[in-house]
């Protein structure tokens, strides 16, 4: 006995009818005529008498009905509990620089409301650096561009952001029109993470494909310090576009690069499922769905969503 044949009888009961109840029920008749008769079934006793004018319980079938109300009742009030229940412990969670700045604080925001007593800590470090964490097990989850496959973790896909040349329209170089192509940035002075870096390896790459020798002006590996150098002029920086999240750099002009292939891969990357503790699976639940809250607000410029798996907060 199933409480979804619970939930059939009693609504074919309080409408008196199988359409009725069928439609507010959001099934097929037959499918809901069914249930019930294997309900029946597994009784060994009629519920329902059919009449002209629809139907109504039989003597067992209005026992049924009562017990059923109740066996209901107490159903939704233990999944009340379960989701009041006041989860606690601690998580920690890694941030790339630039994610920070467009996901950082409503995931902070997001937690304290769900889980108010789970302590939560924020890590804000380059892609390689939390990896590194992770396989140390000083941070049990992150927001990663790139996975080890010798590790043992588990890794979602998130979304995939695509990249913007970003500076002051008024820089020499500076494409004038809406989007920019690698191939056609010429001599643009560029402000670029050094060669380590995971967009530096990224972008090393999607320039050897177009072919285009870049101008490099400064290497620079924290965001902050980066996007101040842009914004003083000395250059261009290719950025997703969660880099424009701060108020300070909504001056500079952001244009989508034409290349196709010119993104960088989002994944929600933890230790196993089997290490990790309730406060960090419930974190690894929020983290997922407040991204994607965030890129259907619009609030992501550049991020397109891969397809959700069904998430279930702890």
């Amino acid at each position: 006995m199933e409480l979804r044949q619970l939930r059939y009888f009693v609504s074919v009961v309080e409408h008196g009818s199988m359409g009725k109840a069928a439609l507010e029920l959001g099934v097929v008749t037959s499918a809901l005529s069914q249930q019930i008769s294997r309900l029946e079934g597994e009784l060994a006793t009629r519920l329902l008498r059919r009449t002209s004018a629809g139907v109504v319980p039989t003597d067992a079938g209005l026992a049924f009905w009562r017990q059923a109300q109740l066996a209901l009742r107490h159903a939704e009030a233990a999944a009340l509990a379960a989701r009041e229940a006041r989860l606690s412990g601690h998580v920690s969670v890694g941030l790339a620089p630039s994610t920070t700045g467009v996901l950082g604080l409503p995931f902070i925001e997001a937690m304290r409301e769900r889980y108010p007593e789970v302590r939560l800590r924020m890590v804000e470090s380059l892609s390689g650096y939390l990896s590194a964490m992770l396989g140390a097990r000083q941070i049990d989850l992150a927001i990663l561009f790139q996975t080890e496959p010798a590790q043992h973790w588990s890794s979602q896909p998130l979304l995939d952001e695509h990249l913007f040349v970003i500076g002051n329209r008024t820089l020499a170089g500076m494409p004038a029109g809406p989007t920019a192509s690698l191939a056609q940035l010429g001599r643009l002075p560029l402000v670029l993470p050094s060669g380590p870096h995971g967009l530096r390896a990224l972008l090393t790459a999607a320039f050897r494909r177009a072919g285009y020798e870049p101008e490099i002006a400064a290497e620079i590996d924290g965001l902050a310090m980066l996007m101040d150098a842009v914004r003083a002029g000395h250059g261009a920086t290719i950025q997703p576009g969660a880099a424009l999240a701060r108020p300070e750099n909504s001056q500079l002009v952001s244009l989508p690069i034409v290349e196709a292939d010119v993104t960088r891969p989002n994944l929600i990357v933890s230790t196993s499922d089997d290490e990790l503790s309730p406060a960090g699976l419930a974190a690894r639940v929020v983290l997922a769905n407040v991204a994607r809250d965030v890129v259907a607000a619009g609030r992501w410029p550049g991020a397109t969503l891969r397809p959700a798996p069904i998430l279930h907060e702890s």
